[in-house]
Parts: structure tokens; sequence; C-alpha cells
């Protein structure tokens, strides 16, 4: 029997980076429906650009909401 492997680990699969709200990325297999919340913003993409586009433009990791209130204090 063969090991099922984890598709966000799958380099031989498209990914597609999506957003949420709170201005989060996620990394997403390209197959799977996107959930509730999240939307497209890149790809179809191979999974290292899709990595590269993230680092690219996820510069603060934390919600949105800290990332105002941590300012304004």
């Amino acid at each position: 029997m063969s090991e099922q492997q984890n598709p966000f680990d799958n380099d031989a699969l498209e990914f597609l980076v999506l957003l949420n709200t709170r201005q989060q990325y996620s990394l997403w297999p390209a197959f799977a429906p996107v959930p509730a919340g999240w939307h497209n913003v890149a790809g179809p993409l191979t999974r290292a650009a899709a990595i590269e586009f993230i680092e690219a433009n996820w510069h603060d990791m934390r919600p949105a909401t800290q990332q105002t209130s941590s300012t304004a204090a």
C-alpha cells in the first residue's frame, strides 16, 4: 500500500494563493474548492511560485485587525 502524500507538500500540483478578510494568505491546492471567506489572488502556480508570491506580499503575519490596533497604540 502506498503512503498518501499531503497535497500541501506535493510539488507536482498547482496551487492558488488565497487571501481572507483579515489579510492573511494561504497556499491552497488548485484542485480543492476555495473555502468560504477566502478568495484567489494568484494562481494557479507551481508550489514554489505560490510560496514566493506569499513571501513577497505578506509582510506582517498578524491579522489586519491587530496590525491596525498596534500601530494606533
